[in-house]
């Protein structure tokens, strides 16, 4: 559960971020609040997984060993490195969050085996989907709908992904 957690505020954040013109500023405003809402959920959810878990014994597997250590470690390099090519490259600042949007998704996939859940490779393949559109989109007159394509879509992703995964975790922990 504190992957989802993790997973619906960069969702909600990538959301409030990026949700800006040329969205009016009531379209802006709704997918702000439905986006804090939706990671508040989750963080519910989380809360009362974690009560439910201390009333159940059994092994609890480490989910951030060293494959995930090393992943999240070539995530870093490829974000940061990334954005500083695209910056020597004078690529449009739109172009930035498809970057972020593009590795974040790799992230997902890269971590479906070593976490043996291929579950999350779907929101991964998603969000990779959305930052290559992004990055495709800041070649064109349209680059000002980036932050929307790489950074609003991906957010509905990450939070619908999470609150999905949280319920399915909640009823399976009830049942």
């Amino acid at each position: 559960m504190t992957g989802l957690l993790v997973g619906a505020i960069f969702g909600a954040v990538f959301v409030v971020v990026n949700a800006q013109s040329p969205l009016n500023a009531v379209t802006v405003n709704f997918l702000r609040v439905a986006a804090c809402l939706g990671a508040a959920s989750v963080i519910a959810m989380w809360f009362a997984a974690a009560r439910k878990e201390q009333s159940t014994t059994g092994p609890q597997r480490n989910m951030f060993g060293r494959g995930y250590l090393v992943v999240v470690a070539a995530e870093v390099i490829l974000l940061f490195g990334g954005i500083r090519v695209l910056a020597a490259l004078e690529r449009p600042e739109q172009t930035n969050v498809a970057w972020v949007a593009f590795v974040v998704g790799v992230h997902f996939i890269a971590l479906a085996p070593v976490w043996k859940d291929w579950g999350i490779a779907v929101p991964g393949g998603v969000l990779t989907l959305l930052g290559a559109a992004g990055l495709v989109l800041a070649s064109t007159a349209v680059v000002a709908w980036v932050p929307f394509v790489s950074g609003v879509l991906s957010g509905v992703v990450l939070l619908a992904g999470t609150a999905t995964f949280g319920w399915r975790a909640m009823t399976v922990r009830t049942a």
